[in-house]
């Protein structure tokens, strides 16, 4: 009797502590916030989030807490700052004085996202580690994070904080108190034309008045720039750079975090920071911005069933509806080894290492390139890698290409052939020329179905070495059939050719049925023909779900009950105020146990 009184008295601890699977159940509520204006000093609490760097008992940067443990800032802090230097103070109210709510870590590491570029301040963005856990108070606790997908509509109301300066060169007034100010969202477009063409990036968001007058400043940097849904408190963006302090027409410059969920997830992988989606309702004055040098904004038609309507979406914009297969550049219905056009397989990816072809791969997801794990045999480290999309030759001119930073490699580690997937630095704009191929799910190819690989290999496709395409078809496997293989008839696949893709079409799409490896021939002989045998892409749906979330579909027709969707983010976003699901399950079922438990010692 006394073992099972030891299980009921831990059963009631585990009840009676918090879950730590994830933030979402405490992020983002300040219970002593009640913001409605702004350009003032911040009441104490009121954003238990924000941090101070400070070395040799100076601050120099600030930050936000995004878990009990780990805090978000800018990497151009840490330019020429070392970890063991830097004291982070949270719960801190002023610079100078008494702050009976503070407490102060150590940093164990600080980890600068590896395709930060301190020339153009794109991924402007770090992660510190802190010596220790805190602990949650109205003074500490962690801001929710905006998830993947989150849309930042020009005039939204945000808010920044920090101690930095009030002017130019001027510091706050003694004790220094925490400040904050209210700057409303600033399209890219616009703040593209403010800063000139080019200098801010899809990484970046910004938010100011056009009269100036209300800005973050030196000594802001790193802290966050938060606005409020639902009854929490999301960051958007962390405090990068600017011209000047409150300059006329030139908004503040902020880090976008909802482009760093997948990073940050995979630095932190456990007790993750809180992702929500942030979503902005009517309509997007920015697209209607224009100046010299600022490409239109790129439309396109997308009709998603014969019963809906027509719908015009803007592909650059991460909410917007993106689905799989369609290359309308492409028309092939006869066969052969040939060069192919520009924009037939906008899906295909020419993945580089120093600057040169390695292998292929194919666009799945809009921010994800699927390709061959055999391709990182000499190196799997990401900053290594870049991607380009929507290339056609090797070499000369590809007007229509964009080159990637590869920010993670994930591999499949199954039994047999492997897989991996690429994360992108950036989501591609979506063209004719880019454009996401479907993945197999478990399609039946039958016999005789029309398939085709394409791929890169030096000394084919000219002087130019284009992309080349070959025709075959599926045939039966005979002794090797099993469902987690496909077999086509033979054609010639090189090294260059590994990690791209066997494609089929069915239903008006486009499905790749199995990712490409030169080591995958057979020398087994039906009908005087060399039978090729790959592993289904569908062999691997356990793994491809888990890194990419929900696989994106076709169009839907009025013949399938396909629908169209966005990609999903690995991580789960939550855009209500409740608990995740499975916390209810967890109290469930230890209220359970403690009912049987009172039981007992009754």
């Amino acid at each position: 009797m006394a073992f099972y009184k030891v299980i009921c008295v831990a059963a009631v601890l585990m009840l009676l502590t918090q879950e730590s699977e994830s933030q979402l159940n405490v992020c983002g509520q300040p219970s002593l916030n009640t913001r409605i204006v702004g350009g003032q000093d911040a009441p104490p609490g009121s954003w238990p989030w924000q941090v101070s760097l400070q070395r040799s008992g100076g601050h120099f940067c600030g930050g936000s807490l995004i878990n009990n443990q780990w805090v978000l800032c800018a990497a151009h802090c840490f330019r020429s700052i070392t970890e063991s230097s830097v004291t982070v103070y949270l719960g801190l109210q002023s610079l100078q004085g008494s702050n009976p709510n503070a407490v102060s870590r150590t940093v164990s590491q600080v980890i600068k996202h590896p395709n930060y570029n301190s020339g153009t301040d794109d991924n402007d963005i770090a992660l510190l580690m802190l010596s220790s856990s805190v602990t949650f108070t109205n003074y500490i606790a962690p801001v929710c994070l905006a998830a993947s997908g989150s849309t930042f509509y020009s005039g939204i109301n945000t808010w920044v904080t920090g101690w930095g300066d009030t002017g130019r060169g001027v510091s706050p007034p003694s004790p220094q108190n925490l400040m904050e100010v209210e700057v409303p969202i600033v399209g890219n477009r616009k703040c593209n034309c403010n800063y000139g063409v080019g200098k801010i990036t899809d990484n970046m968001v910004c938010a100011g008045l056009s009269a100036g007058g209300k800005d973050s400043c030196q000594g802001d940097s790193g802290g966050p720039l938060v606005s409020k849904q639902n009854g929490r408190w999301i960051q958007a963006g962390i405090v990068s750079f600017g011209e000047g302090c409150a300059e006329p027409n030139f908004p503040g410059v902020y880090t976008r975090v909802s482009r760093y969920q997948t990073w940050i997830n995979s630095q932190i992988t456990s007790n993750q920071p809180g992702f929500i989606t942030f979503t902005s309702t009517g309509t997007d004055s920015d697209l209607s911005v224009s100046c010299t040098g600022l490409p239109p904004v790129p439309t396109t038609t997308t009709t998603s069933s014969t019963t809906r309507p027509t719908t015009t979406t803007r592909l650059t914009t991460p909410s917007a509806l993106v689905v799989c297969g369609q290359a309308p550049r492409n028309s092939r219905i006869s066969g052969g080894t040939s060069v192919a056009t520009a924009g037939s397989w906008p899906w295909m990816a020419s993945l580089q290492k120093n600057g040169s072809h390695m292998c292929a791969g194919t666009l799945v997801a809009v921010d994800s390139v699927l390709t061959n794990s055999n391709c990182f045999s000499s190196s799997s480290v990401a900053s290594e890698w870049t991607v380009v999309l929507g290339r056609l030759k090797q070499n000369g001119s590809n007007p229509f290409e964009v080159t990637l930073n590869v920010t993670n490699i994930t591999l499949s580690h199954t039994n047999g052939t492997n897989i991996a997937i690429l994360h992108l630095s950036a989501r591609p704009t979506l063209t004719d020329y880019i454009q996401p191929i479907c993945l197999d799910n478990g399609r039946t190819f039958s016999e005789g179905s029309v398939c085709w690989a394409a791929g890169w290999t030096a000394g084919r496709g000219g002087a130019e070495q284009a992309l080349q395409e070959f025709q075959t078809s599926v045939v039966n496997c005979g002794n090797a059939s099993s469902s987690e293989s496909i077999c086509t008839g033979s054609f010639t696949l090189e090294q260059g050719d590994s990690g791209g893709p066997l494609m089929c079409k069915q239903d008006g799409s486009w499905f790749q049925a199995a990712v490409l490896t030169a080591q995958s021939t057979s020398t087994r002989k039906r009908r005087a023909i060399r039978v090729m045998s790959f592993t289904r892409v569908s062999s691997f749906n356990t793994f491809l779900t888990k890194t990419l979330g929900m696989l994106l579909s076709p169009p839907s027709t009025s013949n399938t009950t396909n629908t169209t969707t966005t990609i999903t983010p690995t991580t789960i976003s939550q855009t209500s105020g409740g608990p995740p699901a499975h916390s209810l399950t967890f109290s469930f079922f230890h209220l359970l146990n403690l009912a049987l438990c009172l039981q007992l010692f009754l």
